[in-house]
C-alpha cells in the first residue's frame, strides 16, 4: 500500500505519521475479521464434507465413490485453510488425503 500525501490539515510530520499507523492498522484488523470468517466457513465446509465422508462409509459402505468423493471435498477445504494459515504439516497430512482419494476414484472409474 503506498502513502498518501500529507494532507494540508496536518501541521506537523508526527500527526500525519500517526493518523496513518492507525488508518494501517483499522485496515489489517479489518482485513484480519474478513479472513478468519473465510478461514472458518473453508474449515466448516470441510469439515461437512468429512462428516458426510463418515455417514456414507459407515452406513452406506456399498457407496466406496461417494465416500471417496466426500474425503477428496473435505480434504481440497482443510488443503486450502492450511495454504491460507501456512500449517505446513496438517498440509501434507491434507495433500497425502487428496492423493489417496484420486488415487480410489481412478481405480473405480479407470
Amino acid at each position: 500500500m503506498s502513502r498518501p500525501v500529507q494532507p494540508a490539515g496536518r501541521s506537523t510530520q508526527k500527526e500525519w505519521v500517526d493518523d496513518w499507523k492507525m488508518v494501517d492498522s483499522l485496515d489489517r484488523r479489518a482485513y484480519n475479521k474478513i479472513m478468519n470468517n473465510v478461514n472458518n466457513i473453508i474449515q466448516w465446509t470441510g469439515t461437512a464434507f468429512i462428516l458426510a465422508m463418515y455417514l456414507v462409509m459407515n452406513l452406506f459402505p456399498q457407496h466406496t465413490v461417494y465416500t471417496q468423493l466426500f474425503g477428496l471435498l473435505g480434504a481440497v477445504c482443510f488443503f486450502t485453510w492450511t495454504v491460507c494459515v501456512r500449517n505446513y504439516p496438517q498440509m501434507t497430512i491434507n495433500a497425502v488425503a487428496m492423493t489417496l482419494c484420486v488415487t480410489g476414484l481412478i481405480r473405480h472409474f479407470g
